[in-house]
């Protein structure tokens, strides 16, 4: 709508929307959450987060519209016919910038439960956005390098057994746990430091997607692997929000989950391995994926 604009006056106008919306939905959100710890009744608690859920549709909604007000992007997305509202979900997905998450809420919102994400703790400390993460029960982890772990062994598996406790809050309302597997955002040097044999992706890690499959087993029955492709150069923020960006590629795949997925990935040597390889299969398919869907731009 406001393409006239030159691209910096467009990411200017948007970013001030941005934070305008998050500013005037964030304070009620965490208001509202302090009630959960007030009123410590069950039925009340699964009211007022759906109250909080409705809060942040509406957060994403307004997001959603600001990306139509500054930018002309082509969404190619596929297989969302296949995903449905009231079912709990582990989505799965490649990691390459932070409009990874602003694309997938645009294109998700309300087709699926609301998308909770892994988030490193130090986000907790982001204005706003830390505290209206925490209201909705997003999982916050405290990874440990190998280096802490060799100096302090007792910290080993600390990090999944609070994804598993994380993931307890999930179980009386419908929720996407999101995991981007690969831990970070994709780099040609990360990629290359790494030595592994994708091409688009780096390798990813199993642990915290098993915790989760620990811990809601009985609720998940079903996975979504998802492909983001950026045709050309992979965005920044910016880029995004100045209208930069021309096209995003999304792709959607729905895969049944099994018993064979599930298992205790601490503390059986059989089962570490078995998701390993299934996880590798996966990406390796992903990988493949990527190079076609960018192959089909040129």
């Amino acid at each position: 709508m406001f393409n006239f604009f030159p691209h910096s006056i467009r990411g200017i106008l948007s970013i001030l929307l941005y934070t305008l919306n998050t500013i005037v939905l964030t304070v009620p959100l965490i208001l509202l959450s302090f009630l959960k710890f007030i009123i410590p009744v069950h039925s009340f608690i699964v009211f007022i987060d759906r109250v909080l859920i409705f809060i942040a549709t509406l957060w994403i909604n307004i997001n959603s519209l600001n990306s139509k007000l500054f930018c002309t992007i082509e969404w190619d997305v596929r297989g969302l016919e296949h995903l449905k509202q009231k079912e709990w979900y582990l989505v799965l997905s490649n990691h390459q910038s932070w409009v990874d998450i602003l694309a997938l809420q645009t294109t998700l919102n309300q087709r699926i439960p609301m998308l909770k994400f892994f988030l490193k703790k130090e986000l907790i400390f982001v204005p706003f956005l830390g505290l209206a993460w925490w209201a909705l029960d997003f999982p916050f982890m405290k990874r440990y390098s190998k280096h802490k772990l060799l100096k302090h062994p007792h910290l080993k598996g600390k990090d999944l057994e609070s994804t598993k406790k994380a993931c307890e809050k999930f179980k009386h309302t419908p929720v996407s746990i999101m995991n981007f597997v690969e831990g970070t955002r994709f780099t040609q040097t990360k990629k290359e430091k790494q030595g592994n044999s994708f091409n688009h992706l780096l390798a990813p890690k199993a642990g915290g997607i098993s915790f989760v499959l620990g811990a809601m087993g009985e609720y998940l029955h079903t996975i979504i692997d998802v492909t983001i492709v950026y045709p050309g150069k992979t965005p920044t923020f910016w880029e995004f929000i100045s209208g930069r960006v021309k096209k995003i590629i999304i792709d959607f795949e729905v895969i049944p989950l099994t018993g064979f997925l599930k298992g205790d990935y601490l503390n059986d040597d059989d089962y570490k391995t078995r998701i390993f390889l299934w996880l590798n299969a996966l990406w390796l398919k992903k990988d493949k994926k990527i190079h076609e869907l960018k192959a089909g731009q040129m």
